[in-house]
């Protein structure tokens, strides 16, 4: 019986193998064309944000104004408020930092225009004197004819005009701005408890934005601190050695601190220009040493380093930010580039844990941030 079993079992044929499925793989892209394609996608996207920057800017605006007084909120909810009272705060100062804000630059912008009109004549004897100055250097008819049109009262105006314009434009934007904060003050609440709704899995990601926003905010603590410093140094300073309006240079000072490493510069032209109408050149180089003492030490050496240290951005990110966000989406974006600049890190860097290295390129502390777990 055994042997008939084994004789049966021999000559029953083997089981077939099951059927292989052919399996197609599609060629994987190439490195280059990958970059290629990565290339192509930014240039799309960073082309629609520049089409679209009436749009994007106020969101902006609106988004880093609700980050800085979303914290307001914590403490009133421990303290009993209901969720309804402590986003109408939110809103509330959201408001008063906004409407400050703009009053400061609507005085600053309507002084100034009171002093181009106070000193029309003035500017262009300047103008006229430096004109001739240059000339006794060789310098061509060009280079003289565009260094006149810099003090030509027309031209200030013409420039104070057309940034009357640009005023006006974002005061009619403000309504949407307005709009904005309102909607998200509303949802900041709600966003707050996703962990509890989807549970620990979204850990990462919900700490992604904390980071981002808590990057937000150690920015404008710390470029409000020293362009307080600035501004109130630069005025009074201005304000000793006789510069007229030091209080509107004084504003100027603060508002471009915001703008990191060329922001300086930018507050400096002004006041300098008219210490020369009104004092000449002893007075203008006053000015511009002023400036050099208060503002190169705190704004260029100093400063930017603490900045640094809040977000993690490296000094070379920090200053090609500034260029590249204006080119984007206009002088807003000079001063919203290190937000966005962050929030560009965190959605497309902060993913793939692949990128670490280019977020440590960018000044993150990696290692340090793969520790932290915030509330």
């Amino acid at each position: 019986m055994k042997r008939a079993s084994k004789a049966r079992t021999a000559a029953s044929p083997a089981p077939a193998d099951p059927p292989q499925h052919e399996e197609h793989h599609r060629p994987a892209l190439s490195p280059a064309l990958q970059v290629l394609l990565a290339l192509a996608a930014t240039v799309v996207a960073l082309a629609g944000l520049s089409f679209a920057r009436d749009i994007v800017g106020p969101i902006a605006l609106a988004v880093v104004i609700v980050i800085i007084c979303h914290p307001i909120r914590h403490p009133l909810e421990r303290h009993g408020w209901p969720r309804w009272a402590a986003t109408s705060t939110v809103i509330g100062l959201a408001f008063v930092v906004l409407i400050g804000l703009a009053l400061l630059l609507v005085f600053a912008g309507v002084q100034f225009a009171r002093l181009v009109a106070d000193y029309a004549d003035d500017l262009e004897a300047t103008g006229r004197n430096l004109v001739e100055w240059l000339g006794t250097f060789g310098l061509d008819k060009q280079v003289s004819d565009a260094t006149a049109a810099i003090l030509d009262p027309a031209e200030i105006l013409g420039f104070v005009t057309s940034l009357g314009g640009t005023v006006i434009s974002v005061l009619t934007a403000l309504f949407f701005v307005f709009a904005y904060i309102i909607f998200m003050a509303a949802d900041g609440s709600r966003y707050a408890r996703a962990e509890q709704v989807f549970g620990r899995g979204i850990h990462p990601t919900m700490q992604r934005f904390r980071s981002f926003n808590g990057g937000v905010r150690r920015y404008y603590v710390v470029n409000a601190s020293f362009g307080a410093v600035v501004a109130i140094i630069d005025g009074l300073a201005l304000w000793a050695v006789g510069v007229p309006a030091p209080v509107v240079w004084a504003i100027l000072a603060f508002v471009t601190n915001f703008i990191p490493n060329i922001g300086f510069i930018i507050g400096l032209i002004p006041p300098a220009l008219l210490a020369l109408v009104v004092g000449g050149w002893p007075l203008m180089l006053a000015v511009i040493a002023i400036y050099c003492v208060v503002n190169v030490v705190l704004q260029v050496l100093v400063q930017p380093k603490f900045v640094s240290d809040a977000v993690n951005l490296s000094l070379t990110l920090s200053f090609f930010s500034v260029i590249f966000w204006t080119f984007i989406i206009g002088p807003l974006g000079a001063i919203l580039s290190i937000p966005l600049t962050l929030l560009v890190r965190a959605l497309v860097l902060g993913v793939d844990p692949g990128t670490r290295w280019l977020r440590w390129l960018s000044g993150e502390d990696v290692d340090a941030a793969a520790g932290v777990s915030g509330p």
